[in-house]
């Protein structure tokens, strides 16, 4: 059932702190923030923009270091600081015309529950709140921050694609470099 309804996925949305990072906000001591991202998220969410999958992150929290690596990225639909979720959904799905069923949403905690009750696909990482675990229609494998963006984009690479040619194909050069 999660192949089938992944088969749609036009755009992947990640929640961060908690999904892409494991949650925990490190100070230095000058008051910065330090955030630790995992390279393995940062290359599937380049193997979903390559294949014409948008991505986005709609996060509550915003800093130098998240707004750097989102750059990197090339994250085009960046919402940091957002503290309504859902309407800055609202806004992507007018943005990109795009349908619910077409969207996918990563999310950890209660304040994702109101855009994982109306997308096409709603992931919980495993180590989500219990709430989000039992509206998701997936709890990954991996941890926040431990690869959770890799391994949700293989799930809707897979449904979308065969997943081992095209892997082959990027591994003879086929598709591109992948930029982690």
């Amino acid at each position: 059932m999660i192949k089938e309804k992944s088969r749609q996925i036009k755009l992947v949305i990640f929640d961060v702190d908690g999904v892409l990072t494991d949650g925990m906000l490190n100070y230095g001591p000058e008051g910065e923030l330090f955030k630790q991202f995992n390279v393995k998220d940062g290359v599937g969410i380049k193997l979903l923009q390559q294949q014409g999958i948008h991505v986005a992150v709609i996060t509550a929290k915003d800093s130098k270091p998240l707004s750097q690596r989102m750059k990197d990225l090339s994250v085009q639909y960046f919402y940091p600081g957002c503290s309504n979720k859902l309407e800055a959904f609202e806004k992507l799905l007018g943005a990109l015309t795009l349908k619910q069923e077409q969207v996918a949403y990563v999310g950890d905690d209660v304040i994702d529950l109101p855009v994982m009750n109306r997308v096409g696909v709603s992931i919980a990482v495993q180590d989500a709140h219990n709430f989000v675990k039992e509206t998701a229609d997936y709890i990954s494998i991996a941890k926040g921050g431990q690869g959770v963006a890799r391994e949700v984009a293989d799930l809707i690479l897979d449904a979308q694609f065969d997943l081992n040619t095209l892997y082959s194909q990027m591994a003879k050069g086929h598709k591109g470099k992948v930029v982690q």
